[in-house]
Order: C-alpha cells, then structure tokens, then sequence
C-alpha cells in the first residue's frame, strides 16, 4: 500500500496474495493489522511523511471552510494519518438538498465531476484541491445520526475544529 499507492485494503489484499501465489480468502492480516504495519513502515522508510499527512490535512481544512455552510467531516486516510502523497481527500456531507451541494460548486466555478454517476440521488462530487483529489460525498441527513451503527469497522470523522486541533497537534 505504501509503495503502490493502494488505498483500498481490499485490493491490496488481492494484490499480496496474486504476488505471493496463496490461495484467496486463507489467513488474510485484519485492516487493522494492516493499518498498524502501513504506520511501522512510513515511520522506518517515509519519514516524510508526517509533512505529507499536515499538508493534506490542511488542503483537506481549506475546502472544508469553503464548504463550511454544509458542516462537512474529514474521513479516511488523511483524518487517520495513513494517508500517501497520492491519496485522496474524503469528505462528507450530511444533507437532504443534494442539488444545493452541486448548485454551491457551480456558483463558485468549482470544476468537479461526479461519481457514480449522474442519475445517483446522493452523489459523491470530485474536484482538484492545491493538487490533491478531493471526494466530497453527499448523504441523506439521516445518515448523519444512523452512521456507524451496526458496524465492526472504525468510521472515524472530524469537523474542521477537530482538524484544525490535529494540526496544531
């Protein structure tokens, strides 16, 4: 994953095992494992990458405040340090207005395109921010509250203020 540029544990697990000749779905590490061993990796052989990490984060905290009127979170791997030079910027916004969100960019001349495709009710909106892919996915209001629930894995989120509290870290 540090190498490849793979963010998608799926995928890198596919990859491991294509490479190694194992047999699919046998004895695979948890996200968790991974997580842990992607950390003990930049640490020994990126060591920038904490500057990596805080610049993404603060491309990530610019367009949240360009966003601000729609309270976006911060997820993923830019919120969870594990993030690569190349990773993305994922963002969520909570609303039952879809349109309003793509209506807000066109005002603004925000060249984005959107993700899965044009007919989705909630689409997810992506855009270039000081170089870094921005992914912005619009959701129901209710999924706010409903969000983890019913979930084994971590669903970290943060609004601004706690990304400003990161980088001040």
């Amino acid at each position: 994953m540090a190498q490849d540029h793979i963010d998608d544990f799926a995928m890198a697990k596919r990859k491991a095992i294509r490479q190694l000749g194992l047999p699919e779905g046998k004895h695979l590490p948890t996200n968790s494992e991974i997580e842990t061993a992607l950390r003990q990796y930049r640490e020994l052989y990126q060591p920038g990458h904490n500057q990596v990490v805080t610049h993404l984060r603060r491309t990530a905290l610019q367009v949240m405040d360009q966003f601000a009127e729609f309270k976006p979170y911060l997820t993923g791997s830019v919120l969870s340090g594990l993030a690569g030079e190349h990773s993305d910027i994922n963002l969520v916004i909570y609303t039952d207005n879809a349109k309003a969100v793509e209506v807000f960019c066109l005002n603004r001349g925000l060249a984005y395109r959107l993700e899965g495709g044009s007919e989705a009710t909630y689409p997810t909106l992506a855009f270039y921010a000081e170089g870094s892919l921005v992914r912005l996915s619009v959701r129901p209001r209710n999924d706010e509250r409903t969000w983890a629930r019913g979930t084994t894995e971590s669903h970290e989120r943060a609004r601004a203020a706690q990304v400003e509290a990161l980088l001040a870290a």
